[in-house]
């Protein structure tokens, strides 16, 4: 909720021709409290009042010489950045009530002047006017925290996957199904499968010959979105021959931390084996 003192903040453009009702109407805001009160006679100045402030409140006579208040308001509509017009109209005439606010008025108040309607009416359009400008606000940082955020772990990645490049034979990435996604480094050498073969599968096919008790610990720990560090099984190569595989991997997760997959490096390591 807003403050009284945020309310009594805002900037108010007053628009009438009859000087006695923009005194009146002056006098009432600023007895209240209001200080941010700026007043026109001529309407034909209103757009450009509204360009340089950009007022949260426009409080515009209807019945005006040269250019009504239905003009202003049109003109009002095209330079309005938001499309939302922070009108309140005065007049005299039942019959404008509806017209104005089908023109994008947001609210009316008649004459003669009823002081207390007018106040309420005032305050009550203010408190929506700078709640929906907070609102706005909270968004657009919000969403430049999300992007800035979504730079920063691109970026990351992109640093994990050049190390892991230099430190591991073969990097990859499984998505929240457990399909191959990315696949690099000399996989067929390695283990007879060639990268085309494991994208969009999942490490079930072409696996033969890995110890299958071990091969399970590491589907479980893949499961159940565990991180593991240098977790080594064998493979028995065509030849007959071992093979010591290392693989470390972790979970990773979208901007929404929504489980996204899993990616990992491995490496052969049968010649560290006695």
């Amino acid at each position: 909720m807003l403050e009284t003192v945020e309310i009594l903040k805002a900037s108010i453009l007053i628009v009438d021709d009859q000087k006695a009702n923009v005194m009146l109407l002056e006098q009432m805001l600023r007895n209240i409290g209001y200080s941010n009160i700026t007043t026109t006679m001529d309407a034909r100045t209103v757009c450009a009042l509204h360009i340089e402030h950009n007022y949260d409140l426009i409080l515009l006579d209807l019945q005006m010489p040269g250019m009504d208040g239905f003009e202003v308001m049109e003109e009002l509509k095209n330079i309005s950045a938001d499309a939302y017009l922070p009108v309140l109209v005065i007049t005299a005439q039942p019959g404008h009530k509806l017209r104005a606010l089908q023109a994008g008025a947001k609210d009316f108040v008649s004459k003669p002047f009823d002081l207390q309607e007018v106040q309420t009416r005032i305050h009550n359009m203010l408190e929506v006017r700078l709640l929906y400008q907070q609102l706005d606000t909270y968004n657009k940082r919000l969403e430049q925290t999300v992007l800035e955020r979504t730079a920063e772990l691109r970026a990351s990645e992109a640093r994990f996957r050049s190390f892991t490049h230099l430190s591991s034979d073969w990097y990859w990435e499984q998505d929240q199904f457990g399909n191959f996604t990315s696949v690099s480094g000399p996989v067929f050498e390695m283990l007879g499968i060639r990268v085309e073969d494991m994208l969009g599968k999942t490490p079930k096919g072409g696996m033969e010959g890995w110890d299958v008790d071990e091969r399970e610990k590491l589907d479980d720990n893949i499961a159940n979105r565990r991180p593991f560090l240098d977790f080594i099984y064998r493979r028995c190569k065509p030849d007959g021959t071992i093979q010591y595989l290392q693989v470390s991997g972790e979970p990773f997760f979208d901007s929404a931390s929504r489980f996204a997959g899993y990616r990992g490096v491995g490496m052969d390591v049968t010649h560290r084996r006695p």
